[in-house]
C-alpha cells in the first residue's frame, strides 16, 4: 500500500480513521425519521493530513483512485470520490473553522459498493483528522451531521443520518440503537453467543441510487396522503388501508421495520433476534421490493445453514451485501459452507466480515 510519505515525500501531521458499518435492522427507515440498529465493522478508512505550507492548492491522493487530485475551497474537484472529502472541508469551513491548504492521503479497507458505508467512513475519518490537526470544536455527533451534509450537498446523495452516526459512534461488539429524528441513541449488546457475518452477493448495486430515490419519494407521498410529517408518526398498519396499494406496501415496510428494531433491542435471545432479521428480509423483498434474485438466493442459503439465527439483505438493496447473525465460533464455517452452494447457483460471493485474515 502506498503511504502518505511515499506520495508527498514527508510524514503526515495527523492520522485518523473511521469504520464502515453494517445495519442489523432498520432498513430504509432513517429517511423516514425512524429507528435503526447498525454495528461497526472491523474494516476502517484512514485519512492522513499535513498542512500544505506555502501553497494554495489542496492535494488529495486515495489508494486505487489514480493520481493526486488538486483543488481549492470554492472550486470543486471533478473526480467524484474527491467530492466527499471536499464536501467535508467545505462544511467545516462553513462552521467558521479556518481550513488551510492540505495534503491528504486516504487508505481504506472498507469494501466499496456493497452497502457497508465506505463513503460515511471516508467522511467521518476526514473530519476526525481535521479535528485532530486544527483542534477544531467538533464532537462526534456534529461530525456525523457535517458528514451527512457533505454527502448530500457535494456528492449529490440524499442520504439519511444513519451511516454517518454509525461510523462516528458505533462499536464492533455492540449495536447502536439510533432514533434518527431526535438522534437519541444507546448502545445495545448483541445477543449472547452470537456474532455477525457479512457476505457480498457479487451483484453490483446498479439500481441502488435511482431505486433509493424512488422509494424515498414514495414514502414522502404516502406520508402526505396520511397527513403526517413522516411515516415515523404511524405505528399501526391498519392506518395504511386507505393508501394506494403500492404506497401501502412501501409504508407497511417502514412501519413494521420500526417495530422490529424496537423489539430487537430488548431481545437477548439470538433465535428471536434472527427471526426478526428474517422477517425484515421478507418485507424488503415483498413490500419494499429492493431485493434481487441473487440476494434472495444468498439469504435463503444463509437462513437454512446450521448455526445461523437469521439473515437479510443489508443496505439500500438492488445488489450488494447480506448480513447474518450466527452462533459465535461458527461464523467462518458458515461462510465456507455457503460460498460453494451459492457458486453452484451461478453466483460469485465473498465473505466480507469477518475480514479474510480474521478468525471467529
Amino acid at each position: 500500500m502506498e503511504r502518505f510519505e511515499e506520495v508527498f515525500g514527508r510524514a503526515p501531521e495527523t492520522l485518523a480513521q473511521a469504520p464502515g458499518r453494517v445495519n442489523l435492522l432498520g432498513e430504509h427507515t432513517d429517511y423516514n425519521d425512524g429507528f435503526v440498529l447498525p454495528v461497526a465493522i472491523p474494516q476502517h478508512t484512514r485519512v492522513a493530513l499535513r498542512r500544505n505550507e506555502g501553497r494554495e492548492d489542496f492535494e488529495l491522493q486515495a489508494q486505487g483512485q489514480g493520481p493526486v487530485v488538486r483543488f481549492r475551497l470554492g472550486q470543486a474537484p471533478r473526480e467524484h470520490f474527491a467530492s466527499y472529502v471536499y464536501g467535508c472541508l467545505m462544511e467545516a469551513a462553513a462552521r467558521g473553522i479556518e481550513v488551510p491548504p492540505l495534503q491528504i492521503h486516504v487508505a481504506s479497507e472498507v469494501p466499496m459498493g456493497v452497502g457497508l458505508s465506505s463513503s460515511a467512513a471516508l467522511e467521518v475519518a476526514t473530519l476526525r483528522a481535521l479535528r485532530s490537526l486544527l483542534a477544531a470544536p467538533l464532537d462526534d455527533v456534529l461530525i456525523a451531521q457535517l458528514a451527512q451534509r457533505a454527502e448530500i450537498e457535494y456528492a449529490g446523495v440524499n442520504c439519511g443520518i444513519m451511516d454517518q452516526m454509525a461510523s462516528s459512534l458505533a462499536a464492533t461488539d455492540r449495536a447502536l440503537l439510533l432514533d434518527t429524528r431526535s438522534l437519541e441513541r444507546r448502545s445495545v449488546p448483541l445477543p449472547a453467543g452470537s456474532a455477525v457475518l457479512v457476505m457480498d452477493s457479487g451483484v453490483a448495486r446498479s439500481l441502488a441510487a435511482s431505486g433509493y430515490n424512488q422509494r424515498r419519494a414514495e414514502c414522502e407521498q404516502a406520508a402526505r396522503l396520511l397527513g403526517v410529517a413522516s411515516l415515523r408518526e404511524v405505528s399501526d398498519v391498519a392506518a395504511l388501508q386507505g393508501l394506494p396499494e403500492l404506497l401501502r406496501r412501501r409504508a407497511r415496510h417502514v412501519v413494521t421495520e420500526n417495530a422490529r428494531v424496537l423489539r430487537a433491542v430488548d431481545c437477548a435471545d439470538a433465535a428471536r433476534f434472527g427471526a426478526l432479521m428474517n422477517e425484515s428480509h421478507a418485507s424488503l423483498r415483498d413490500d419494499y421490493e429492493v431485493s434481487t434474485p441473487a440476494l434472495d438466493q444468498l439469504v435463503d442459503l444463509l437462513q437454512r445453514q446450521p448455526g445461523v439465527f437469521g439473515a437479510r439483505l443489508t443496505g439500500a438493496g438492488f445488489g450488494g451485501a447480506c448480513v447474518a447473525l450466527c452462533e459465535a465460533g461458527r461464523v467462518m464455517a458458515v461462510g465456507a459452507a455457503v460460498l460453494p452452494a451459492y457458486a453452484a447457483q451461478g453466483h460469485h460471493g465473498a465473505v466480507l466480515v469477518p475480514p479474510p485474515a480474521a478468525a471467529d
